[in-house]
């Protein structure tokens, strides 16, 4: 069995919070020996819902079980000398240092990274904090509600009267860990320069799933309304439908989905009918179109219909409850469920989705109890970096290149960030079929006046790569693909399985061009078994992933969140899967194929719902804004239209604060309501109470006034609002560029930055127009000749222009 890729590293993990246990799962799941240093009696998270039985009598959080496998505990009290200094000795023996303290905690603490750096600093450290080290909201307390509603991914979902539906939690964690993971883990591989010290805002990070909404607003001028429950983007039908047997996910996009769709349904005579043609007049007509689709749905199961699907290439999936879920044969066929052990406990959760083929992560395993591993001694160990990265030094993945094979939303997304960190990403498309991202209506003026040029969606994702174009259905371009492949490092794609072997280009087929690329593909399903043809749209991955079936009232349907999550999650977990490969790489020289499938990368955000599934053998229950320990906990109406606030009280102390800004001492004083228990017990009298107060106040101040109080409230922001928020604004988020075709506008960044700084990372270029660097690519990498270059210009083989259909027909 070859070594894992990171099993060269130590890693300590300090502090609170499910973001940096993640982070630290997938560093402990590849190989790396992690510590996790716990308060004495162990991580309060430890006693948080749901709770498996380990033995004698004793019972602890499934979840933390699940983020904690494969890893060793040490408890401390970082307050004390002695204790700090122990840890102090530890960290000296380590290559990276994840801190979960929030970034007040850390100045005043006897482990400051200043100090670290200055005695040691050849050790790297990555913070998590919920609002990163700078801006207006870096001492805001948050929960993941909290986090979702000032990141724009509360306010667009739910019924169109409100209250706008609130995520269940775990969702921040996966996305939080993959951000800090990424920059840390590249650090790492470039760590010849110097060890890196990274802060990493978690909120930033759950801006890569609202971007594209602030894009679409951006571009249009404003943000689209709520258009109620599973009314999903702009088109019909979307969401999930009853069935004879299960829910259907559905996401019909294209003239040729909506065709194939009404073939499917045998009603061939809906698809002619001009007022349904467009998506957005079909999504007008929503209403009157579900009472044709909705009864027609029932005639078969949901799995019958998706199976159809998969023949006409339609986006659909199954939407499982969490047994369904886990049952499934395709999921098993990958391996993606193993076992969680904790003291005497045993149970399911979700294996990493990072498919290494020839180094995958550790089918999860045991986890520690808190302390297990005080008497052990951890002997020292050389450290490859002994200082830390001088001022002005490369970013760390400078010398990689990638060959990119993406489109859309996820597989740029993956580029994106290797892009951001240093890595020569050569986007590859073709005049004939650009970036779908660059638009898909290609109607005029598409091709007259350039529309391609100018979606805003294509910037946001493409930005700091360059971009060529070659036809691949000539031989010619073909051929200069396999030789750009030859002298790469990565190659990454994210069509559906069947594409690239129609070419010739299978996974062993690109391996044996050169056998040191690391080969990323992601379908949906991955690239082997029944389902691995399936399209999908990110709607369609949250659908296949469970998560409707726990987020909403059992009142509602499987309800979806309106964003399209699989896109931006599998996009980050394309990229930790990218470095995953070069790091093995670069110890070994071996490349490897890494079969990615994106549902899988969104189990993860259900791992709460399986391990309470698979611990308790009770599948967990739909409870909408409410929450497991929290009371009150919800998204309530503010003074003004459709303004709503997310409050989440998590102790009694934070009670009494609450009643105090309300001005309700009786709500203090009620003997009824002083433990969560007893507000539990009165959560409609509670709630009213909270709207009542909340309906005559704006949701900005009330904000401010909770905050200063010290009890945890969100704005549910607009996607639009995001541009002009003034924390982002603060904290660089957003940069303003200059390109043509597009003219000034703005960027987002990176959920990170490197050492003290204030601001992110300088965009070093904008989104490629197409083809615009074939000349510099061709000529700098493959030694080609102007004349060269112009007969592939002449035979279309390259090109500037897209090229229309009937153009192409022409050729």
């Amino acid at each position: 069995m070859p070594q894992l890729p990171l099993a060269q590293f130590r890693v300590v993990e300090i502090g609170p919070g499910d973001a940096v246990s993640y982070c630290g799962k997938l560093f402990s799941d590849f190989g790396a020996e992690v510590i996790k240093i716990e308060p004495p009696g162990g991580d309060p998270a430890r006693q948080r819902a749901p709770l498996a039985d380990i033995g004698g009598g004793q019972r602890e959080s499934a979840y933390f079980a699940w983020v904690s496998t494969n890893k060793h505990s040490i408890t401390a009290d970082l307050s004390k000398a002695a204790d700090a200094e122990r840890i102090r000795a530890l960290l000296a023996t380590a290559d990276l240092l994840l801190d979960g303290r929030h970034p007040a905690e850390i100045l005043k603490s006897l482990l400051l990274h200043d100090s670290l750096r200055a005695s040691d600093p050849g050790l790297a450290i990555t913070a998590l904090s919920w609002f990163g080290e700078h801006g207006p909201h870096r001492d805001y307390l948050a929960t993941d509600a909290i986090c979702h509603a000032l990141a724009g991914l509360v306010k667009l979902v739910g019924p169109a009267e409100g209250p706008p539906t609130l995520p269940r939690d775990g969702q921040p964690a996966v996305v939080g860990g993959l951000a800090a993971f990424i920059p840390s883990l590249a650090g790492l591989y470039g760590r010849k320069d110097g060890a890196r010290r990274f802060a990493v805002s978690i909120h930033e990070a759950m801006l890569h799933i609202s971007e594209f909404d602030t894009g679409l607003a951006l571009e249009q001028g404003f943000t689209r309304p709520r258009p109620g429950v599973n009314r999903f983007g702009r088109g019909f039908p979307s969401g999930t439908f009853p069935t004879k047997h299960g829910w259907l996910g559905v996401t019909v996009v294209t003239p040729a989905q909506w065709s194939a769709f009404c073939q499917m349904l045998e009603m061939p005579e809906l698809a002619k009918e001009l007022k349904y043609s467009a998506g957005i007049d079909r999504f007008l007509r929503a209403s009157e179109l579900n009472e044709i689709v909705a009864p027609a749905l029932l005639r078969k199961t949901a799995l019958q219909w998706f199976e159809m699907g998969i023949d006409l290439r339609l986006p659909l999936a199954v939407v499982p409850d969490m047994p369904e879920l886990l049952a499934q044969d395709t999921h098993r066929a990958r391996g993606a469920f193993a076992n969680v052990e904790i003291g005497e406990a045993s149970f399911e959760g979700p294996v990493l989705p990072q498919t290494l083929t020839r180094t995958p992560p550790k089918p999860n395993g045991p986890a520690p109890l808190a302390g297990e591993s005080n008497g052990r001694a951890f002997p020292a160990r050389k450290r490859d970096a002994t200082r830390a990265v001088p001022p002005g030094a490369p970013l760390p993945l400078k010398g990689v290149r990638i060959i990119d094979l993406t489109m859309g939303w996820a597989g740029p997304t993956a580029t994106r960030q290797m892009a951001d960190l240093g890595a020569d990403v050569i986007k590859v498309e073709s005049c004939q079929y650009p970036d779908w991202f660059r638009g898909t209506d290609t109607r005029p003026p598409y091709h007259e006046e350039k529309t391609y040029e100018k979606n805003y969606w294509f910037q946001m994702m493409n930005r700091n790569k360059r971009g060529i174009t070659l036809d691949l259905t000539q031989e010619a371009g073909l051929s200069l693909l396999k030789r750009l492949m030859s002298d790469a490092d990565a190659v990454i794609d994210n069509y559906a399985a069947d594409v690239l072997p129609r070419l010739g280009l299978d996974t062993q087929a690109i391996l044996n061009i050169n056998p040191r690329l690391v080969v990323v593909t992601m379908p949906a399903f991955g690239i082997t078994g029944a389902w691995s043809n399936a399209r999908a749209y990110g709607s369609t991955l949250e659908q296949a992933s469970g998560l409707p079936s726990i987020t909403g009232p059992e009142t509602q349907p499987p309800t979806m969140l309106h964003a399209a999550l699989g896109d931006p999650v599998g996009g980050l977990n394309g990229a930790a899967s990218l470095i995953l490969g070069l790091m093995h790489q670069q110890t070994t020289g071996e490349g490897q194929h890494i079969d990615l499938s994106q549902v899988q990368c969104l189990l993860p955000f259900v791992a709460s719902a399986i391990v309470e599934t698979t611990a308790t053998g009770k599948p967990p229950q739909r409870t909408g804004n409410r929450h497991p320990e929290y009371v009150p906990h919800g998204c309530f109406p503010c003074l003004g239209d459709d303004q709503w606030i997310a409050i989440a009280v998590r102790s009694d102390d934070e009670w009494q604060k609450l009643c105090t800004v309300m001005r309700r001492p009786d709500l203090a004083a009620d003997p009824d309501l002083r433990t969560a228990a007893g507000r539990r017990a009165h959560e409609e009298r509670v709630e009213l109470a909270v709207r009542q107060w909340t309906m005559i106040v704006r949701p900005d101040p009330a904000m401010v006034s909770l905050q200063a109080a010290g009890v945890p409230a969100g704005v549910a922001e607009l996607p639009g609002d995001l541009a002009s928020d003034p924390h982002l604004m603060t904290t660089g988020h957003w940069q303003p560029v200059t390109r043509p075709f597009m003219g000034p506008h703005l960027i987002p960044s990176v959920a990170y930055r490197e050492v003290d700084a204030r601001t992110p990372y300088a965009l070093r270029s904008t989104a490629p127009t197409l083809g615009q660097h074939n000349v510099e690519v061709l000529r700098e990498l493959l030694k080609l000749d102007d004349r060269e270059i112009d007969a592939l210009a002449k035979n279309s083989v390259i090109g500037t222009e897209a090229v229309a259909k009937t153009a192409r027909k022409a050729e």
